[in-house]
């Protein structure tokens, strides 16, 4: 089973990878500007702990979507060591982007899924978050 998760995630990835860049994104990106909303800011900390990956690694990678526009970065009020980070209106306009972008793709790839595509989403569902969890433990 591993080797066709590894196989389906690669190309998933390279998939999207390719449709990110027509839309003039990197792979990660849309991960990270898909974790930001209207509902407000959120601290670099939490956008790690959210996004699996280490706050030096969202660091490097809001510079990218702080350059374009797409998010804002302030010092906290309360605590000048804690980074908060807000999407900006050109920042929803390419969150809806990319939503529409994964709505398109998710269609393609349910065309070709062969039985149950709900019972399949939910087991690969739990596995993601067994994932999640391992790797919180080794993080």
């Amino acid at each position: 089973m591993v080797p066709v998760l590894i196989s389906v995630s690669k190309s998933t990835r390279a998939l999207t990878g390719i449709k990110l860049n027509q839309l003039g994104f990197y792979n990660g990106q849309d991960e990270l500007i898909l974790a930001l909303d209207e509902k407000g800011p959120i601290s670099v900390s939490k956008l790690a702990a959210d996004l699996s990956v280490r706050p030096s690694t969202v660091s490097k990678m809001l510079d990218r979507v702080t350059a374009a526009g797409y998010v804002e970065r302030t010092l906290d009020k309360r605590d000048a060591r804690r980074t908060i980070v807000k999407i900006t209106p050109a920042g929803l306009d390419a969150r809806s982007r990319l939503l529409l972008m994964r709505e398109k793709l998710e269609k393609e790839l349910i065309s070709s899924f062969p039985g149950d595509v709900e019972a399949a989403i939910q087991a690969l569902e739990e596995v993601a978050g067994t994932l999640r969890t391992r790797l919180l433990r080794l993080r």
